[in-house]
C-alpha cells in the first residue's frame, strides 16, 4: 500500500516537472523566435534597394523533394542569385550546403545550375562543410575570409542567418528568394520555430562548427 502511494505521489512530481519544463522550453522558443524575427529589418526583396556585397552566401539545399519534384525553395534561391549576379550586386556567389554522402552533394548542383543561368565558373567558391546554418555562416568567415555577406535564402531562413552573422561578428544583410506556398512549406515553418531557439542557444554557449580547416581565399 506505502509503495504505491509513494509511486502515486513520484509520478504526480514527474508529470509536474513535465509540464513546467514543456512550459519554460515553449516560452524559450517564443522569446528567441521575436529575438531572431527582429533581423527582419537588415532583410530586402528589392534588388534596387539592397547594398552592395562582395560575396553572396547562397544557403543550400536539396533539390529535389522527397517526391521527385523541383524543391521550390531550391528553385527560389537559384532565382535570387542570378538576379543579384546580374544586378551587380555581389560579385562572387559562395554555396554552403551538405555534401554529407558521395550521393548528396548540394554545393555542386546548385553551383552546376548557377552556371547554366550565366554565372561564371570562376566567380562561384563551394563550401562542403556547411552542414547547418550556423556551420555556413560561421565557416564563411573562418575559412572563406568573409566579414561582410549577402546571404541569399527565404526570408525566415535569413533572419535566423543574419543573427547568427552579427552574434559572429560579421556584417550581414539578407536577399529574400520568394517565398513558397503557406500549404507547401508548413513542416519547414514548424522546424524554424525551434531552429531558431536552437539557434540562440548555441551562440549563448559558443558552439562551432563541426568542421573548420584550411583557409580558402574568395578572390
Amino acid at each position: 500500500m506505502l509503495k504505491k502511494v509513494i509511486a502515486k505521489i513520484s509520478f504526480k512530481k514527474l508529470f509536474k516537472l513535465g509540464v513546467l519544463f514543456f512550459v519554460l522550453t515553449m516560452i524559450f522558443a517564443f522569446v528567441s523566435n521575436s529575438i531572431v524575427e527582429k533581423r527582419s529589418k537588415f532583410c530586402y526583396n528589392s534588388i534596387k534597394e539592397i547594398p552592395k556585397m562582395r560575396t553572396g552566401l547562397l544557403l543550400g539545399t536539396s533539390k529535389y523533394t522527397a517526391r521527385g519534384n523541383i524543391n521550390q525553395y531550391y528553385q527560389n534561391r537559384i532565382n535570387a542569385t542570378v538576379d543579384l549576379f546580374n544586378a551587380g550586386k555581389i560579385k562572387f556567389v559562395l554555396i554552403s550546403g551538405d555534401n554529407g554522402t558521395k550521393n548528396y552533394d548540394e554545393p555542386t548542383t546548385m553551383k552546376e545550375d548557377l552556371i547554366v543561368r550565366g554565372i561564371p565558373a570562376k566567380k562561384i567558391f563551394l563550401d562542403y562543410a556547411g552542414f547547418r546554418t550556423l556551420d555556413s555562416v560561421v565557416r564563411a568567415k573562418k575559412v572563406f575570409g568573409q566579414t561582410k555577406l549577402c546571404i541569399i535564402s527565404q526570408q525566415f531562413h535569413n533572419e535566423r542567418a543574419i543573427y547568427i552573422a552579427e552574434k559572429s561578428g560579421i556584417e550581414a544583410v539578407g536577399f529574400n528568394a520568394n517565398k513558397v506556398s503557406k500549404l507547401y512549406g508548413v513542416k519547414t515553418q514548424i522546424r524554424e520555430f525551434f531552429a531558431r531557439a536552437k539557434a540562440v542557444l548555441d551562440m549563448i554557449f559558443g558552439v562551432s562548427p563541426k568542421f573548420l580547416g584550411e583557409k580558402i581565399e574568395i578572390k
